[in-house]
């Protein structure tokens, strides 16, 4: 599928689920001085854009590297979406917990909260389809972080105001959209590795 910026930053939204993050921050920052909790969660929305920028930028090299083609990545892509999607939608019961550890520093916050396997591929995949638009991939990964720190800058407030419920319903709501994306780029790679044959 084509993607525009639009689509793209849109597709990232979902993928890196600020909203759906939100019990997972409030978890892991209980213990850190509140003064400390915006720093901590700048610091790791920077670090998880960085991590996503670096393989936007060296995605392509890495995938010739390994001799990976766009269409294994766009399956393998699809299937890890279509995955992240379905645990979205039926959640773990233990998946916000986290173990008391003071403040976090990367793990669990930065990687793989926000910048998880299915961002890393999402963003590798959006360059090897069209790399001639790396300034509107970069500008929707802009975007896309910018939100991120917002949300979660805001994340006690946002569970106190909507409350858990609604936040896991939107969650949810959100990994139904990622199924039907994740499908698409199945079916899509499916259709071109027919046509190769």
């Amino acid at each position: 599928m084509e993607y525009t910026f639009a689509s793209a930053t849109v597709l990232l939204l979902l993928i890196t689920d600020p909203f759906g993050n939100i019990p997972i921050f409030v978890n892991a920052l209980k213990n850190v001085p509140a003064h400390r909790r915006p720093r901590v969660i700048l610091r790791e929305v920077l670090i998880a854009f960085v991590i996503l920028l670096l393989f936007m930028l060296a995605g392509d090299r890495f995938l010739r590297m390994m001799s990976l083609t766009d269409l294994s990545l766009q399956l393998a892509g699809g299937i890890v979406l279509f995955l992240i999607a379905l645990r979205m939608i039926f959640p773990r019961p233990d998946q916000g917990s986290l173990p008391d550890a003071g403040e976090p520093l990367i793990v669990p916050l930065a990687i793989p909260a926000l910048a998880g396997p299915s961002a890393l591929a999402t963003v590798m995949l959006l360059v090897s389809q069209q790399p001639g638009r790396m300034l509107e991939w970069i500008t929707a990964l802009c975007v896309t972080m910018a939100v991120c720190a917002v949300v979660l800058l805001l994340a006690d407030r946002i569970e106190r105001w909507v409350g858990s419920r609604v936040v896991m319903a939107f969650e949810r709501l959100m990994g139904l959209i990622l199924v039907a994306i994740s499908v698409e780029m199945i079916l899509k790679g499916v259709k071109i590795f027919v046509h190769q044959f």
